[in-house]
């Protein structure tokens, strides 16, 4: 299947048009034709080679969202014309434990991710910022025609990265949680938990952030950089989703954790994180980690959110814009995702 994309050929040059052949739809495959795709900042840390295990070329994109051209001869649960979405998954054993409880993405052969992987049979992945894709069934979401579908697309990634640990720590209400960061993950984090009843607190350190922390769900916002107004909330809190891939003090996010309180990180910071020995002893704290959901808990997402009218703040965006896009997200100077037009894609051949 001839595909057309933005691919990155090393870890300092734009990304540019690139050639390539998918796999022909087999039994229990799924076609997609993307209409849209978002950009996560783990694309701009693989595309850079910032984690060290980039393959060039390389097709960045793991947030999906468009319509079924073809379907394989055993598929069941799509036709063409259907609207599906692709997330960070698209291969895993089926045969450990953690793929039977649902758990996919914690695969203990490992998870095949949607770009910048091998499948099991060593061939590399290419991602979302294509003009189609080919994904086994099991791994392909269905999607409601009731929302904006470019704002669903960071769904996919953004989305289920902050519900899946909202929802394992039984974040609602009578809990009152923090969301650390402002950002694609944690505008998300904070739409999800004001919408599961839960007091929320947003922590950023920008202070132009606050009317529309609150206008998202805050019940209040702190200023982070604010020694008074962190230590007001000493001791207080039942969850903290900590989203910010920026190097920064987890401690003084742990120390206002009150008695068997939890702080996830889910934000993938650039440099080791430093942990006191006090700031967990204290209050019999825990300090976590979360990655996306699996399969069946991500449609569970997306339903909910048709359900209750949620989707990602985007910015639409065309191809020609992604150089400026990379910078903007590396400077945090977006609100809160931005999400490429697949239409801009057609032409450029």
């Amino acid at each position: 299947m001839k595909s057309f994309s933005y691919a990155a050929h090393s870890s300092t040059s734009p990304l540019a048009p690139f050639h390539f052949d998918r796999r022909e739809p087999g039994p229990n495959d799924v076609a997609v034709a993307i209409d849209f795709c978002g950009i996560c900042h783990s694309d701009i840390h693989q595309a850079r080679n910032e984690w060290g295990n980039a393959m060039y070329p390389m097709v960045p994109g793991h947030e999906i969202v468009g319509h079924v051209t073809a379907v394989g001869s055993q598929v069941t649960k799509f036709k063409v014309g259907d609207l599906a979405g692709v997330g960070v998954t698209v291969e895993t054993c089926m045969a450990c434990e953690n793929c039977k409880a649902g758990d996919e993405p914690y695969c203990t052969r490992g998870m095949v991710g949607t770009y910048n992987a091998k499948d099991y049979e060593g061939n590399i992945t290419y991602g979302g910022y294509a003009d189609n894709i080919v994904v086994l069934e099991h791994y392909v979401y269905s999607i409601s025609p009731k929302l904006d579908l470019a704002a669903v697309a960071p769904l996919l990634c953004a989305g289920i990265t902050t519900y899946s640990p909202l929802r394992h720590w039984n974040v609602g209400p009578a809990k009152k949680v923090g969301v650390v960061g402002l950002g694609g993950l944690g505008h998300m984090a904070l739409k999800f938990a004001h919408s599961f009843g839960a007091h929320v607190v947003q922590f950023t350190t920008s202070e132009g952030k606050i009317a529309d922390a609150k206008k998202l769900g805050a019940d209040e916002v702190v200023i982070s950089k604010d020694d008074v107004a962190m230590a007001r909330h000493k001791g207080s809190f039942d969850f903290i989703v900590d989203c910010v891939s920026a190097p920064h003090d987890i401690n003084a996010y742990l120390n206002l954790l009150r008695l068997n309180g939890t702080l996830c990180l889910v934000g993938l910071p650039d440099e080791p994180v430093s942990i006191s020995p006090f700031a967990i002893i204290t209050n019999r704290r825990s300090f976590a980690g979360s990655m996306i959901g699996g399969m069946a808990q991500t449609q569970e997402m997306l339903d909910y959110c048709a359900e209750k009218n949620i989707v990602s703040d985007i910015e639409l965006i065309g191809y020609d814009k992604l150089p400026e896009a990379y910078e903007r997200v590396v400077k945090s100077d977006v609100k809160y995702r931005f999400v490429l037009d697949g239409k801009t894609l057609k032409g450029k051949e």
